[in-house]
């Protein structure tokens, strides 16, 4: 059985391709979302953005890992996909280079998220884009929501951890 402090070992890619240890955000109140750039949900970026914006200096670090598993609604490159987030949303957190969330391809991260945090009725796979993964300063995920629930409703659940 893995232990919460896991998370903190795991490796990802930056969106400009630069490899970094989760440990970065070791204390940090985490809202990890699979993103993509042509998805009904694309607009919560805007929210996602608010939500960072309101509260990264009490220590919410929203990341951002575009995936392109669901309708091929993220077929751009890094770049492409940076300068969309940039120019369309004025996207400031953290983003990083594609991943698969489900599949003999699943990142590490979302193995980690997805057995800590499983959705509805014990299933472990990540339905759609915009799956949201909120995690507590201890490395610990705390919650799932679904696509649909919109960034502004995860409010309540991030102030309670940022306020441990």
């Amino acid at each position: 059985m893995s232990t919460p402090h896991d998370l903190y070992d795991l490796e990802v890619t930056t969106i400009d391709g630069k490899t970094q240890k989760l440990s970065a955000y070791a204390g940090k109140t985490l809202l990890v979302v699979n993103v993509a750039s042509k998805c009904g949900f694309t607009p919560q970026y805007t929210g996602l953005e608010a939500l960072y914006r309101k509260y990264r200096d009490r220590g919410l670090v929203v990341l951002g890992f575009p995936c392109d598993q669901f309708g091929h609604q993220e077929p751009g490159d890094a770049e492409e996909i940076k300068s969309f987030c940039s120019l369309k949303y004025d996207v400031t957190f953290p983003m990083f280079a594609k991943v698969e969330v489900n599949g003999a391809g699943t990142h590490p991260l979302y193995q980690h998220l997805k057995k800590a945090a499983p959705g509805l009725l014990g299933t472990e796979a990540v339905k759609w884009n915009f799956t949201k993964f909120l995690v507590g300063p201890g490395g610990k995920a705390v919650t799932r929501y679904a696509p649909t629930d919109t960034p502004e409703s995860l409010e309540k659940d991030i102030e309670k951890l940022l306020e441990r």
